[in-house]
């Protein structure tokens, strides 16, 4: 028997190599539009996370002026507001910001604002919160601090995990907001 080398054949004389060099500028193609659409995603993201911050901007300049007022109706007198009170305490690495800051002598309560609240952004506030406390504590604050979480969009196990937490829960009602108050006693840090 001979042995002979048989170049096998494709549909309309086709070869090997052609079909091999079609799959090479198809990939190369393939890798060009998904660079093009990484491009544009991230492009996207940003401009949909900056209308995104742009609307939290819009929810805190509607809550934040009447919160001292609507918490004096649940008891708690804040005589100061304070947005984006920022901590960047570099000898302690402690670093922080709080979208609104209410005080009084003896609490300071942290308020954490979303568009979208989650609960995910509930823990993160709880993490932020405990921040505050060893911030205060190096500096010998013994103020009590407490907080609330606000919401434009809010599941209702997202309200349920945050009352349950021992969060105010700040939710808008008509024109207006509505603050619900933790069952029990709000926790304190």
């Amino acid at each position: 028997m001979e042995n002979t080398q048989v170049q096998q054949t494709y549909p309309k004389g086709i070869t090997f190599e052609q079909v091999w060099a079609a799959l090479m500028e198809d990939r190369e193609q393939m890798n060009k539009m998904r660079n093009e659409f990484d491009r544009q995603n991230k492009e996207y993201n940003k401009r949909f996370g900056y209308m995104d911050n742009r609307f939290s901007e819009f929810v805190e300049y509607m809550i934040s002026p009447n919160l001292t007022d609507k918490f004096i109706d649940l008891g708690l007198d804040f005589q100061t507001a304070c947005r984006n009170f920022e901590v960047k305490d570099h000898k302690n690495k402690i670093y922080f910001e709080i979208d609104v800051l209410l005080q009084n002598g003896d609490v300071a309560m942290l308020v954490e604002i979303k568009t979208n609240l989650s609960i995910r952004y509930i823990n993160e506030h709880i993490n932020r919160i405990e921040k505050m406390r060893k911030y205060a504590d190096l500096r010998g604050d013994k103020r009590s601090f407490i907080g609330a979480v606000a919401g434009i969009i809010v599941p209702s196990e997202v309200k349920q995990y945050a009352l349950d937490n021992g969060f105010y829960f700040i939710e808008p009602s008509g024109e207006d907001f509505h603050i619900t108050a933790p069952s029990g006693k709000p926790k304190e840090w």
